[in-house]
């Protein structure tokens, strides 16, 4: 308007003349034309107002919806619809084993970025673990959607806001937490960055989980599971190992009450833990157990009807056949019962009797008993038994032994529950109760049941198991030795030992298990380094914490109706008779 005013004056007046044209000039306009250039002005002024409010109510419809849904759809974050915690997991008792709770990442809009060399140096400086080239290479990225860190702690939250860099945003996630820290990570295993199950529990029940809802019991004992855990870790320290497995059961209703497998490492610690760390030695691996497996020799030879507990096999000397030779550890160099090869664990006697049973029924028996296949729990990590294609019978002489056969130790707690139950039961890492236990499939005779419970006690009074025993608990059970494979060849300077036991063997419930990975002698075991001398003391270190733990005092042993559940008597070639 100044300008369409200053074109009417004269272009000759003197400057000094200039203002007093221009007021007259002015004065010209009159009011109505006043009112008509405020008019404008204000329809211009609401013109540029409309504008910009259009302008910025685009740009958050496209930063709200568009870009929102752009981005969930590439990378599930951020913007996207409420996040549902996922369901804890505890103890039988309710001990938190596993929870989430809210944590935030740290995600970038590389086009929102003013100096991208500054922000990549101030966040490598504020965050561990973050190299300045990697996220340098993010905040340069063409995309606009790049994670930074997930899970940040408090700390560094605080020192990335304090960059005050503008395209560095918080998205509102979920951490998984376990409380429990190592002792239980083999069981419950472990869920990546987006919270999806990799292993354990947190795998095998990833959809009920994620849906989150009311916690999900669990049938570990958290007292039970640090007290196993504590017990093998001292042996496998003792005897320089590399490592062991240890599992207590209730043998009717196939709940684990406790399942470890050492070393283990920290759930949060995934991308530094080892290969060795992460295996899962009581699900997944499979061993030669070595005599364990006599526990499911002498159930099958007794249900085979072709022997009894006074049945006698020629154990004076090694049975060779073709290239094998078949010896005793501490041969007793005399014929022996099939009590007597239980409890001085002869494999020449336990070869013997796979012999007079039959390869085929012994098959049979061990298949019956759930040695075959894979162990039908909630666990995905399970090891498959390596079994001969061609059970011929060399096979089932050394497999009654132990050898020749390769199951995992938790297939051995479900088959030797099976021989002290009659019950075939399928074992389960998740709580039951009278509703959801099954009844299970009767597989051994109550008379066999009974003669196990008795050769199993007199396993511990006077065999190998003897540093197994608690008093007033009467603790049963088997000792296991295996030299390990290398190639085709057993390594003896590499061993498995093991001891499987069971109490009280008067009415017996709960089946306790350790294996102890490659032991080497100490100072106090005068060059053992056996399932007696190693696995046997853990086990037995268990039962006298578990039995008071759960309020069973001690019994008295002079007790008539215990002594006649438990008693064996013996009965050698020479008609002599030792009681048990």
């Amino acid at each position: 308007m100044t300008e369409a005013i200053d074109q009417q004056l004269p272009l000759d007046i003197p400057l000094s003349h200039a203002p007093r044209e221009r007021h007259a000039t002015l004065g010209r306009i009159g009011p109505h034309s006043s009112l008509a250039m405020a008019q404008s002005r204000l329809a211009i002024l609401g013109a540029v107002s409309t504008i910009a409010f259009l302008v910025v109510a685009l740009r958050l419809i496209d930063a709200t919806m568009f870009q929102a849904n752009s981005t969930i759809a590439n990378y599930g974050e951020p913007g996207g619809a409420p996040m549902v915690a996922r369901a804890d997991i505890t103890d039988r008792n309710g001990q938190m084993l596993a929870t989430s709770l809210p944590a935030q990442s740290l995600y970038a809009d590389p086009a929102k970025l003013l100096d991208p060399v500054t922000a990549a140096r101030g966040i490598a400086n504020a965050l561990p673990g973050i190299k300045f080239e990697e996220v340098l290479d993010k905040l340069t990225s063409a995309k606009r959607f790049v994670w930074i860190k997930r899970n940040l702690t408090p700390d560094e939250v605080y020192k990335v806001n304090a960059l005050g860099q503008p395209g560095l945003e918080f998205q509102e996630e979920s951490t998984r937490l376990y409380p429990a820290g190592t002792s239980t990570v083999h069981v419950l295993g472990y869920t990546d960055v987006d919270g999806k199950g990799l292993s354990g529990l947190e795998r095998a029940l990833n959809g009920p989980l994620a849906a989150g809802g009311a916690p999900i019991t669990s049938s570990i004992d958290l007292r039970v599971q640090h007290i196993m855990e504590r017990e093998l870790t001292k042996a496998i320290q003792s005897f320089s190992a590399v490592g062991g497995a240890g599992m207590v059961m209730d043998m009717y209703t196939g709940e684990m009450l406790a399942a470890v497998s050492l070393p283990d490492f920290a759930p949060g610690q995934l991308a530094t833990s080892t290969d060795e760390e992460r295996f899962n030695r009581f699900s997944l691996g499979t061993y030669e157990l070595g005599s364990v497996m006599k526990v499911i020799t002498t159930a099958a030879g007794l249900e085979s009807g072709h022997m009894t507990l006074d049945t006698f096999y020629d154990a004076a000397n090694p049975i060779k056949y073709g290239r094998f030779t078949i010896n005793d550890y501490h041969p007793e160099h005399r014929a022996l019962s099939v009590a007597e090869v239980f409890i001085y664990s002869s494999n020449i006697g336990a070869a013997r009797m796979a012999m007079d049973m039959g390869p085929a029924f012994q098959r049979e028996f061990m298949c019956k008993v759930g040695l075959c296949e894979p162990v039908k729990t909630e666990l995905m990590e399970l090891g498959t038994p390596q079994i001969p294609a061609n059970w011929s019978d060399i096979s089932s002489m050394t497999i009654a032994f132990g050898h020749g056969i390769s199951v995992t130790p938790l297939h051995l707690m479900q088959a030797t529950a099976a021989t002290l139950t009659g019950n075939l039961v399928t074992p389960t890492f998740l709580k039951r109760d009278d509703v959801t236990t099954p009844q299970g499939v009767t597989v051994v005779s109550p008379h066999t049941v009974d003669l196990m419970h008795r050769v199993f006690r007199a396993n511990v009074v006077a065999g190998s198991g003897k540093s197994a025993d608690v008093p007033g608990y009467f603790v049963g059970g088997k000792t296991g030795t295996a030299e390990k494979t290398q190639g085709r060849r057993y390594n003896r300077d590499a061993r498995l030992s093991s001891f499987i036991g069971a109490f009280p063997m008067n009415k017996p419930r709960y089946l306790v298990y350790a294996m102890i990975d490659e032991p080497r002698p100490n100072a106090d075991s005068h060059g053992y380094a056996t399932g007696g001398w190693v696995a046997a003391p853990v086990v037995g270190n268990v039962i006298a914490q578990l039995g008071p733990l759960y309020g069973m005092a001690p019994a008295d042993p002079n007790d008539p109706d215990i002594r006649k559940a438990t008693q064996l008597e013996i009965r050698s070639r020479q008609e002599e008779i030792e009681t048990y």
